[in-house]
């Protein structure tokens, strides 16, 4: 598949079962950082801040992966269950998706950005 150039086609070119639940999790982002803009990064879909990364998402066959640094203490614990290799989550399609965790992801990293930015 060639590397898509906007979300729009990032979600068209999953399965027709996926694309509502990416739809979903991109309006989630959407509502959390309503300043961030969309781009593809890594050939996914991404939501930046100015000119650092947000979260990327994308679907695979089990799981909708989820690409944050999560360093915040508070939310170690509630990421735990959904924890993938190098620091990923992975959200199983058999299950809902978090939305209500993925906002908390994204304002979380949106309080890291604005930080660093302060520095």
């Amino acid at each position: 598949m060639p590397t898509p150039a906007t979300t729009d086609e990032y979600i068209a070119a999953a399965p027709a079962e996926v694309q509502p639940v990416l739809q979903a999790i991109r309006a989630t982002i959407r509502q959390a950082a309503p300043l961030a803009q969309e781009r593809i990064s890594y050939r996914m879909p991404a939501f930046f801040q100015g000119k650092k990364a947000l979260v990327y998402f994308g679907a695979f066959k089990q799981h909708i992966g989820l690409y944050p640094p999560v360093r915040q203490p508070s939310l170690l614990a509630q990421v735990a269950r959904y924890a993938g290799p190098k620091g990923n989550l992975q959200f199983p399609l058999s299950e809902p998706m978090p939305h209500a965790l993925i906002s908390q992801i994204v304002s979380a990293r949106l309080q890291e950005v604005a930080a660093t930015a302060v520095k």
